[in-house]
């Protein structure tokens, strides 16, 4: 079994003087798996992607990528990685090109397989005709495509992507989501951390809530978003506050909406994994305190009004 996981981590803890980050977290992800990892700010998301692509240290546990304990074989673990980090770290003032030959230069290929490899990601990804583009007169979403360029160039099996599509426009973050799906098609496992609910649910095959340091809950979309109901019903009233509840079955829920008056906008759908997120978490995606102004009835109820 430890051969079908590309990531296996047991017990891992970080701290930072007397605040601890990661408070003993286990994940196994699959080979070939796309997984999210979700949480409120400050939930230990980014700590915990930093920790595994080795660019951080930690103060316990044990961390397993790609067969290879990276405290005792690091040189072998890095070599399965890239890394594309929320702020693009890429060389403002060389061109594309140039930045692209530099991370594979750093990654120590041979230089007969440089230009080779940087043509084929290039023709993949479609960003032949900017080597020339200085990296800072590209757009915010060339300027991603040219980091996963950098972050594939030396064939790692396994994909760090710490919230890519941030300061994306749609367009671009839709771009992006096509690439990662081809990706991960073509055999390769992603990691990635978001704030954008929609592009956990749309692209990954499971998903794990951190919070506090505490992986909370794991599993697929479905199977979060069911856990708390499987219809939802959403009101808003005089009181000018959202408020949900969640039911077993469509049945329940119409049932339950059928007792609203005039006075309430009243929503029957299906249970997703925002709901399912705030539920758990008791934050929406970006927040570190409340629901943020809704009010949520957890559940599923077994019978409507309850």
């Amino acid at each position: 079994m430890a051969d079908d996981y590309i990531i296996a981590v047991d017990g891992l803890v970080k701290t930072y003087g007397r605040k601890t980050a990661i408070a003993g977290v286990d994940l196994h992800i699959r080979r070939g798996e796309m997984y999210a990892f979700l949480g409120p700010n400050g939930a230990g998301k980014t700590t915990t992607v930093r920790v595994l692509s080795t660019l951080s240290g930690f103060d316990s546990g044990r961390i397993v990528i790609d067969g290879h304990d990276i405290l005792r074989e690091p040189r072998e673990a890095k070599a399965s990685i890239g890394v594309i980090q929320q702020h693009i770290s890429l060389d403002k003032d060389l061109t594309v090109w140039e930045n692209m030959m530099s991370h594979a230069r750093y990654h120590m290929m041979p230089r007969e397989e440089r230009q080779a490899r940087i043509d084929e990601l290039s023709e993949y990804i479609g960003l032949g005709e900017y080597f020339d583009y200085r990296v800072d007169d590209l757009s915010g979403g060339w300027k991603k495509r040219v980091s996963v360029v950098c972050a594939l160039v030396h064939r790692p099996k396994l994909l760090f992507l710490d919230e890519p599509t941030v300061g994306l426009d749609i367009q671009a973050r839709r771009g992006l989501w096509d690439l990662l799906r081809r990706l991960n098609d073509d055999g390769m496992t992603i990691f990635l951390t978001t704030h954008y609910i929609e592009e956990a649910e749309s692209l990954c095959h499971r998903v794990g809530f951190i919070d506090g340091g505490r992986v909370i809950a794991e599993g697929t979309p479905g199977e979060l978003a069911g856990g708390i109901g499987v219809s939802t019903v959403e009101y808003f009233g005089p009181d000018r506050r959202t408020e949900y509840r969640y039911f077993r079955s469509r049945e329940e829920a119409d049932g339950f909406a059928k007792g609203f008056d005039d006075t309430y906008s009243v929503t029957v759908r299906r249970t997703n994994l925002e709901d399912a997120f705030v539920e758990m978490t008791g934050s929406n995606m970006g927040d570190s305190g409340s629901a943020g102004g809704g009010t949520r009835r957890s559940g599923p109820e077994g019978e409507a009004g309850t």
